[in-house]
């Protein structure tokens, strides 16, 4: 499989993946459709299919004009997303496949930034939307802290060690920064700012990441570290350092970061 990044908006990425056995082609969260035609065009493929992490405009605003333009695409979310998504045609329940050209995935339902999101997983890749970007996760509109940490430290983090995560906008330089404020010590958050920081100035994406990587510089996927502990409760001296609560208490910091 190829996998293409499409900056959209002022910081979205979409992605198109190319079955390289049949030239057949899904794309993940298209939030405008021109630029994603474009690259439809260019690369000579047959869009059959669109999977979206979860309902919000920024991720599926293209749906009905690429539905429009290739008839008949088949068109992925959770099923508790029925009526969010523009066009959905496949419901998807606890088991369930997802495929096109011949390329065969499944999905993690991962609620928190909203109660239908989802990951989309082939093989040792996946798209995890607004869930997980690198070094952070998304804010909680629809779902709890424990629901979050569930998603991320449980569900994600229960893929490979090596798997490239594939995320839904380019936040990464400002979640390092706030990785370093809880975390200061940590040499890998440092080493990884610095690289993402010469990447970005260069031009280029700080997509994907892997699993490893934020195991060691993700401060959601940290909430045992002793040095996070300290940090949240030089905030919150009452905190009783439950590893959900610290969860809780990260993204509140974040928000106001």
């Amino acid at each position: 499989m190829k996998i293409i990044t499409i900056p959209c908006l002022q910081d979205n990425f979409a992605y198109l993946l190319i079955c390289t056995k049949t030239q057949q082609a899904a794309v993940v969260d298209p939030s405008e459709a021109t630029p994603v035609i474009s690259e439809i065009e260019r690369q000579g493929v047959k869009l059959t299919t669109i999977l979206n992490t979860h309902h919000h405009w920024d991720h599926v605003d293209g749906n009905q004009e690429l539905n429009a333009k290739y008839a008949d695409l088949f068109i992925y979310g959770h099923e508790s997303d029925r009526g969010r998504i523009p066009g959905q045609t496949e419901f998807l329940k606890c088991g369930d496949e997802v495929n096109f050209g011949k390329q065969r995935g499944t999905f993690l339902h991962n609620p928190g930034h909203t109660s239908g999101a989802v990951t989309y997983v082939f093989g040792k890749t996946a798209f995890t939307g607004d869930t997980l970007f690198a070094a952070g996760c998304g804010r909680l509109f629809e779902g709890t802290p424990a629901q979050m940490h569930d998603s991320l430290n449980v569900q994600i983090s229960g893929l490979a060690d090596d798997t490239e995560l594939y995320f839904g906008h380019e936040y990464t330089e400002a979640n390092l920064r706030f990785a370093l404020s809880v975390e200061s010590r940590n040499a890998e958050i440092q080493h990884k700012l610095e690289a993402v920081s010469a990447l970005c100035s260069s031009g280029k994406f700080s997509t994907p990441t892997t699993l490893a990587e934020e195991r060691l510089t993700n401060p959601f996927m940290r909430c045992t570290s002793a040095e996070i502990l300290a940090c949240v409760k030089s905030k919150e001296p009452d905190h009783n350092l439950e590893e959900e609560e610290v969860f809780r208490t990260l993204r509140e910091l974040k928000n106001n970061f």
